[in-house]
């Protein structure tokens, strides 16, 4: 990326940060910000009933990626390609797996909120709350991993979008980060299990449970912290919102970004 770009998106990031520590302390330090009402209702169904859902989504992603496995046992790709096909299949299968729930055995019991006028405002203030507090976090989380001697090591689609000079393959990796694993991670992780848990265990269970299982979907040391940090902030958001969709607009942000900072050299 050219150095005026480069310097551009480094200006860009650190308006973008400043804001967000404006906000938080706006609406989420404040103490106006810690009296707000919680707009989002319970999630009424039976133990029985979750553990199907949480089944079925699993049984969707590992169906997902075999599938798509098979699909390039036949049609061999390249390694590039065949970790996009592999990260659109699981999450794909993911998402058909909730879908099946909703239509043949939940109907009428999960009523989600997608009200994208509200939720574009609310998602993009959660993903400018969210870069100061993960900028803080990653740095400590990153100190911490030093002083055990652990070698970070940049996953798979990091090194993928830093090196390859594929155009296409870098808009077609951007595009899953941004519209599908947003979509089906929001759905599963807070519109699933976060909205569950929250009115059946204690509050700091209810936020941290659903946030290291989201972080080990990503299989990475180096971000696993982060992440949990990043989760509890969507966790957060959605509970005061109501509103699915500030989350998954506040997650497409953030994977944007990211990879906006990958591409610009900046992530390391």
């Amino acid at each position: 990326m050219p150095p005026s770009a480069t310097s551009t998106i480094l200006a860009l990031e650190f308006v973008l940060l400043l804001a967000g520590l404006v906000l938080l302390w706006r609406l989420g330090l404040s103490s106006a910000a810690r009296v707000q009402t919680k707009l989002l209702p319970p999630w009424d169904v039976s133990l029985s009933d979750f553990f199907l859902f949480v089944w079925l989504v699993m049984l969707g992603g590992f169906a997902g990626g075999y599938l798509t496995g098979l699909y390039l046992k036949y049609h061999p790709h390249d390694t590039p390609h065949q970790l996009i096909l592999g990260t659109a299949g699981m999450h794909g299968g993911m998402l058909l797996g909730m879908a099946f729930y909703r239509f043949a055995f939940a109907r009428g019991q999960v009523r989600l909120t997608l009200a994208l006028p509200g939720a574009l405002i609310s998602g993009l203030a959660t993903f400018l709350i969210s870069l100061p507090v993960l900028t803080a976090v990653s740095l400590l989380w990153q100190a911490v991993l030093r002083l055990c001697h652990y070698t970070v090591k940049p996953q798979d689609s990091i090194e993928l979008l830093r090196h390859t000079d594929s155009i296409p393959l870098k808009i077609t990796l951007v595009a899953v980060a941004i519209l599908v694993a947003p979509v089906s991670e929001e759905l599963i992780f807070r519109a699933g299990i976060f909205r569950y848990v929250r009115t059946r265990l204690p509050r700091w269970i209810a936020l941290l449970l659903p946030a290291v299982l989201f972080a080990l979907l990503h299989l990475d040391v180096g971000s696993f912290v982060p992440l949990i940090a990043l989760a509890v902030i969507f966790s957060l958001a959605y509970e005061r919102t109501g509103n699915i969709g500030t989350t998954m607009v506040a997650h497409a942000l953030f994977n944007l970004n990211a990879a906006l900072l990958v591409l610009a050299g900046m992530d390391n």
